[in-house]
């Protein structure tokens, strides 16, 4: 077993693909295929599982990947501190679904703990992927909320993946309408209120379970449904069309602009919003800090204060 082996297995599971992992480290499909079989033959696991879609790791894969990463890790710190080796670049990523406060937070990490190169990812992706890229060890941190409605399916999940929930906040829920919206000097909107706007929410792919949806309340039925895949052309269609959506109530002035308010539903519903890491990994030091980013910045989730939450916020890291 060599550094050369577990760092291509690092960089597999980075991407999901030998393909991409390869053309990331300039050699040939084969060839890198050809030193992960010799590595899991070595060590007598399969790494990884072959599917249609795809390749990703096993159960025995991600307890390995997780030891691998250590190694690596030190032999870097080695190269650094005796060998005056150039930096290696800081890594890091996170998935989540499309909150404003998940991007806050990332802002703040990379604006106060980047140094020299990095290479940092934030994917605002659907509820299944976050689980399989926190499984997959492709992020170190999801987020993601549950309720009383998809908790039991998304708790099974999160076992049956090794991966844990931590709580961030539980906030009641809030309708997200443009301040142009005739709802919008109300202090209290219902469902009844809502039924002549367009409904808007974020698609889940293939996993377009109710259990999946980043919208509470997602069995009730609507007039009028739009699904869309970025948080930007929510934010503008809410706008455009006086459209509305359903979330937490916590808004980002700074990244979003103050077109659009955060208005109480009238619903007898808690969401939980939290986040998802490996059990079998511990967080990196920049994970941790993240994670307190996004501790200090949610301290006040789902309160009336949600419009200004953002304005004058700092982490205390």
């Amino acid at each position: 077993m060599t550094l050369q082996q577990l760092k291509y297995v690092i960089e597999i599971s980075k991407y999901g693909s030998i393909n991409e992992a390869a053309k990331r480290l300039f050699m040939t499909q084969p060839s890198l295929s050809n030193a992960v079989k010799e590595l899991e033959n070595q060590i007598n696991i399969n790494i990884f599982t072959r599917t249609n879609k795809g390749i990703q790791l096993s159960v025995e894969g991600s307890e390995f990947l997780a030891y691998a990463r250590q190694v690596v890790e030190q032999s870097e710190l080695l190269e650094n501190r005796y060998l005056n080796a150039k930096p290696s670049p800081q890594h890091f990523s996170v998935s989540s679904q499309h909150y404003a406060f998940a991007v806050n937070a990332f802002v703040d990490l990379v604006k106060e703990y980047a140094i020299n190169e990095y290479e940092f990812t934030m994917r605002e992706t659907k509820t299944y992927e976050i689980v399989e890229d926190v499984k997959n060890l492709r992020s170190e941190i999801g987020i993601l909320y549950i309720n009383e409605f998809n908790s039991k399916i998304l708790n099974k999940l999160f076992k049956d993946n090794s991966l844990i929930f931590n709580k961030l906040f539980t906030a009641k829920p809030h309708v997200f309408i443009s301040i142009k919206n005739p709802l919008a000097k109300k202090k209290k909107i219902s469902l009844k209120e809502l039924e002549d706007y367009p409904y808007l929410s974020f698609e889940q792919g293939e996993y377009n379970s109710f259990h999946f949806s980043e919208e509470i309340l997602s069995t009730l039925s609507h007039k009028k449904s739009i699904k869309v895949s970025d948080r930007a052309t929510l934010f503008s269609l809410l706008i455009g069309l006086n459209g509305y959506t359903i979330s937490t109530g916590i808004l980002s002035s700074d990244l979003n602009g103050t077109d659009i308010i955060a208005i109480p539903l009238e619903a007898n519903e808690d969401i939980t919003v939290g986040i998802i890491t490996h059990k079998n990994i511990s967080p990196s030091r920049l994970g941790q800090i993240y994670i307190n980013a996004l501790q200090s910045i949610t301290k006040n989730g789902g309160t009336n204060e949600s419009k200004e939450l953002y304005k004058n916020t700092t982490t205390n890291i």
